[in-house]
């Protein structure tokens, strides 16, 4: 299955663990900006993608520490500090690609509670997690079902993404929507790669590549 630029999606961190700033003008945010302009679907991903916040509460810190590396940026801010991140996210971007944004998606697909309230202030259409696609403002669903993912920190993270991206692709099989997300470090694991390309060969026997926004539309 061949994906052309208008069906793909980019998910951009303004500045990694406060280490990697996107800066107007500088070769990276050049090339952000062609890929928008060939179609890609650009989505505010966080603002730094590192969780620094304390949780207090058991599930947080369970959900911080397994089903992500320190990542969950979003998952114990408060909702003004969430709404600040989300909407510089969004300028900023929009200023690189002279575009607007399609969407929100959290680091680790984590929010916290204040973070999902905060979503629907800001106006973002768009919006998903591990589980679902929504449209932040009214709540709506606009698709559901598991995203295929996967990971490449340590070897038994690669075997569980592994086992994961076998088994669900029958499972999404009649499903409306199927969504598959690729991190940049799956692309330095030969196993992976194979993987994924194994997983879009399949959904292309039962899906077709659209767009996010094509979901606002129903």
């Amino acid at each position: 299955m061949h994906a052309a630029p208008g069906a793909l999606a980019m998910l951009v961190v303004p500045n990694h663990w406060g280490a990697h700033p996107l800066l107007p003008g500088s070769p990276f945010a050049t090339r952000l900006r062609g890929w928008a302009e060939a179609g890609v679907s650009m989505f505010a991903h966080g603002w730094f993608h590192r969780d620094m916040a304390t949780h207090d509460n058991a599930l947080d810190r369970f959900k911080a520490r397994r089903m992500t590396a320190g990542e969950g940026e979003f998952l114990g801010l408060d909702g003004a500090t969430a709404a600040r991140r989300m909407t510089d996210g969004r300028d900023l971007i929009e200023q690189v690609t002279g575009l607007p944004v399609a969407g929100f998606v959290a680091p680790a697909w984590l929010y916290g509670s204040p973070a999902r309230a905060a979503l629907g202030r800001c106006g973002f259409a768009l919006a998903e997690d591990h589980m679902k696609v929504w449209h932040p403002p009214s709540g709506r669903i606009l698709a559901r079902g598991p995203v295929i993912t996967w990971a490449s920190r340590s070897r038994a993270r690669i075997a569980s993404s592994l086992l994961a991206a076998r088994l669900l692709p029958p499972v999404l099989r009649h499903a409306p929507v199927a969504r598959v997300a690729v991190h940049p470090g799956d692309a330095h694991v030969p196993a992976l790669l194979d993987s994924i390309d194994r997983v879009v060969r399949r959904l292309g026997r039962t899906h077709r590549p659209a767009r996010y926004g094509d979901l606002l539309a129903g």
